[in-house]
C-alpha cells in the first residue's frame, strides 16, 4: 500500500469529520518529521552480508502468519516454512507506542523468521491513547503465554521456549525491561536476552520501574541508543544501564548517523523499522503512517539491529557469536563500509 493509499484508507474510517481532521493532520506531521536530508549523489550503503549475524544466509524460503490480534492482549504468529520445521526456538517482538502493525517491523520479523525462529509479536495495546501504559506488561505476558499454549496445538511449529530471547522498540523496549525483571509474576519462562532498541516512554511512566537491579545476574542485555532521537531520549535508557548492577553482561550502545553516501544512514527514534508490506495487518494510527515514511531497510539494520539481534539470540542458545553483540569488539562495532571503502561510522561502547 502506497502512503497515498494509506491516507485513503485512512480517511474512509468511521470517524466525525472534526475528528478526522485532526488524526489526518498529525499523521501528516509526523509523516513529515519522518523526512531526513538525503544526499543526491555518493557511494551506495552496504550491501546486506551474505554470512554471520545480519547475514541472507537463510535457512526457509518462506513466512507463515498467523493473526490473533484483534483485541488487546492478542498476538500475531510469524513461523518458518518451505522448509517447515518440526519445531523451533521463540523471539518475542515488543513494538512501540501505538506501532501495533507488524508490518512495520515487517523486514526485521522476515528476517528472523527465515534465520528459523518463531517470532511471538503480542499486541499489548488497543490503539493511541486507549490503554494504560501500566497494562503493557500484563497484556504482552498474555499475548505471550496464549501464543505458546497455541503453538503446542494444531498444524504448527512446536515451540522451543528456552532460552527465551526478547527485542523490544521504544515502550515496547521498556516493557521487555520490565519482564526481565518481573517474569514471575507474570507466569513467563525467564528472558535470557533483552535486546533494547531505544526504550523510552516519552512524559507517560507507565512499566517503569525504579532500578533494575533485579535483573537476573545471567541475563544479557543490549541497549541500543540512537543519536538523534528526539522523541524519547538518553537518561531512562541509561539508568536501565546504570542500575542493572548485577546483570554484568551488558552493554550501552549509541548508533550514529552517517550522510556521507547515497542514500545516508540514520539514526533516529525509528531507525530500526523496516516496513513490510506483506506483513500489512490493515491496523492504521499515525504512527503506523510515519512508519511509511521512515520505515527503510538498509546497513543500519543489515550491520546493527539484525546483527545483533542475531548475535544476542545465538550468544544466549548457544554461546556462539557474542563478540558480535558484546565487549567493544571490531565485530560489535562495525556498520561496514561504503562502495568506495570508506567505514561506515562506527557506534560507540560503554560497559560495566
Amino acid at each position: 500500500m502506497s502512503w497515498t493509499q494509506g491516507i485513503k484508507k485512512f480517511d474512509s474510517l468511521q470517524m466525525g469529520p472534526w475528528t478526522r481532521r485532526i488524526m489526518l493532520s498529525s499523521a501528516l506531521v509526523v509523516g513529515f518529521l519522518g523526512f531526513s536530508t538525503r544526499k543526491a549523489t555518493g557511494p551506495a550503503a552496504p550491501a546486506q552480508p551474505l554470512n554471520g549475524p545480519g547475514g541472507s544466509n537463510y535457512t526457509h524460503a518462506q513466512v507463515i502468519m498467523q493473526d490473533s490480534a484483534q483485541k488487546t492482549a492478542g498476538y500475531w504468529l510469524f513461523e518458518p516454512a518451505a522448509p517447515r520445521p518440526d519445531s523451533a526456538h521463540v523471539v518475542v517482538f515488543l513494538h512501540g507506542y501505538a506501532s501495533i502493525n507488524p508490518m512495520a517491523y515487517g523486514g526485521w520479523i522476515r528476517h528472523l523468521v527465515r534465520k528459523g525462529n518463531i517470532v511471538i509479536f503480542p499486541r499489548f495495546q488497543r490503539d493511541m491513547f486507549a490503554t494504560p501504559t501500566e497494562q503493557f506488561p500484563a497484556n504482552a505476558a498474555k499475548g505471550i503465554k496464549d501464543a505458546l499454549q497455541a503453538l503446542k496445538t494444531g498444524d504448527h511449529v512446536r515451540p522451543i521456549v528456552e532460552p527465551l530471547v526478547l527485542i523490544g522498540h521504544s515502550y515496547g523496549g521498556v516493557t521487555a525491561a520490565y519482564l526481565g525483571v518481573k517474569f514471575k509474576k507474570f507466569g513467563l519462562p525467564q528472558p535470557k536476552g533483552l535486546l533494547l532498541c531505544a526504550p523510552g516512554t516519552g512524559p507517560l511512566n507507565g512499566a517503569k520501574l525504579d532500578d533494575y537491579g533485579k535483573m537476573p545476574a545471567d541475563t544479557k542485555l543490549l541497549i541500543i541508543n540512537s543519536n538523534d532521537d528526539h522523541v524519547v531520549g538518553e537518561p531512562f535508557q541509561r539508568k536501565i544501564f546504570n542500575t542493572a548492577i548485577h546483570t554484568p553482561t551488558r552493554n550501552f550502545l549509541k548508533l550514529y548517523a552517517d550522510d556521507y553516501g547515497s542514500p545516508g544512514l540514520n539514526s533516529h527514534h525509528n531507525a530500526c523499522y523496516s516496513l513490510d508490506e506483506a506483513f500489512d495487518c490493515g491496523m492504521r494510527n499515525p504512527t503506523i503512517y510515519r512508519s511509511y515514511m521512515v520505515g527503510q531497510t538498509d546497513a543500519i539494520d543489515y550491520y546493527g539491529f539484525w546483527k545483533w539481534g542475531d548475535a544476542l539470540i545465538d550468544c544466549v542458545r548457544s554461546g556462539d557469536n557474542c563478540t558480535f553483540a558484546f565487549g567493544g569488539t571490531e565485530e560489535q562495532k562495525s556498520l561496514g563500509v561504503w562502495a568506495d571503502g570508506k567505514k561506515v561510522k562506527e557506534l560507540e561502547v560503554w560497559m560495566p
